[in-house]
């Protein structure tokens, strides 16, 4: 009797998955390196530090930060797409990276979203719109006041060009028809200390790396740029209930590999980050950050199937966001 055609295939597909599948049985043999493109105490490191510690302790192998900052993180999206593709260097993306900078850089955008394979979504978070506490404007009707009066004046900081503290700005400011200068930092880091030294008129950031200062009292926040306001800071209004409504932007945080990196290794470390998001003193710490689970799976988890049609998502609703808002890198 003839082998069927499925007969005749099986070694084939085995031969070709099997390399993939050893790889994947003894990944992780050595260090992972997660690179961050900006610089230390912003959100994307803050989000790096959580899932190194816990994939440390989950796969047996030190998952170490390492901090690249530059070019709104495409300095270091860049050197992870021309990475080695075998496991062991990982990209801490976020909305800027992953969806916003395809149209807010155009030609000038140094990788593409082909170049990567998303791995898992760790977290999405508020975007907060404040001031320095002697700031005169009380609340997010004051500063655009403010701003009315004084055409082309005032300014506010964020983390960078791009991204949803930039675009969430611009967004604003085509909203509330204000002109306002915006003046990007290398991370959210810098951009603080300048705020909290009131040397910026305003600032937008993401919550788990503003909230500290914020409940110290060394910023004052006027709004949120959530659909709904956030449990961690539930006297602070949203964008919508201050004028503006239908307002919205979220930002989020994920992991991203070399495109070519093996499938089993990339499912691997996806299953990791999911069962990390399940653990209850992962989950203590986003709600005290004021950040919110993955959710991109009814259980609130995540999976590299799940985080690559999200990302798609995304680059489409943001490259209508730039569009809207004529905004440019600076």
């Amino acid at each position: 009797m003839l082998p069927s055609r499925r007969q005749l295939l099986a070694p084939v597909l085995l031969a070709s998955w099997a390399p993939g599948a050893a790889r994947a049985q003894t990944w992780p043999a050595r260090p992972v390196r997660l690179l961050v493109g900006y610089s230390p105490a912003g959100t994307t490191d803050i989000a790096g530090r959580l899932i190194a510690e816990r994939l440390t302790a989950r796969l047996g192998q030190p998952f170490l930060v390492e901090n690249r900052p530059g070019a709104t993180g495409n300095i270091a999206a860049e050197a992870v797409a021309r990475s080695e593709p075998d496991g062991y260097t990982l990209y801490v993306t976020n909305i800027a990276n992953a969806a916003i900078n395809y149209t807010l850089f155009g030609p000038r955008m140094p990788v593409k979203p082909e170049d990567f394979a998303e791995v898992g979504l760790l977290m999405q978070v508020p975007n907060v719109i404040f001031v320095h506490p002697g700031s005169p404007a009380n609340t997010l009707q004051d500063f655009i006041a403010m701003a009315r009066a004084r055409p082309g004046a005032l300014n506010y900081g964020s983390a960078g060009s791009g991204g949803s503290l930039h675009m969430s700005m611009e967004l604003l400011k085509v909203r509330s028809s204000i002109a306002v200068t915006h003046v990007p930092f290398r991370g959210a880091g810098p951009m603080l200390v300048e705020a909290m030294a009131g040397r910026l008129d305003a600032g937008c950031d993401n919550m788990p790396s503003c909230i500290g200062h914020i409940r110290d009292g060394r910023l004052r926040p006027l709004a949120v740029t959530t659909a709904t306001r956030s449990a961690a800071l539930p006297e602070v209004p949203t964008v919508a209930e201050s004028g503006l409504p239908g307002f919205e932007a979220t930002s989020w945080f994920g992991i991203q590999a070399p495109v070519r990196t093996p499938t089993p290794i990339v499912a691997l470390l996806g299953d990791a980050i999911d069962a990390v998001t399940k653990e209850p003193g992962y989950r203590a710490r986003l709600l005290e950050l004021g950040a919110m689970l993955p959710g991109l799976r009814p259980d609130g988890g995540t999976s590299p199937e799940a985080f690559t049609a999200f990302t798609r998502r995304e680059i489409e609703k943001w490259a209508e966001a730039v569009r809207i808002s004529g905004a440019t890198v600076d």
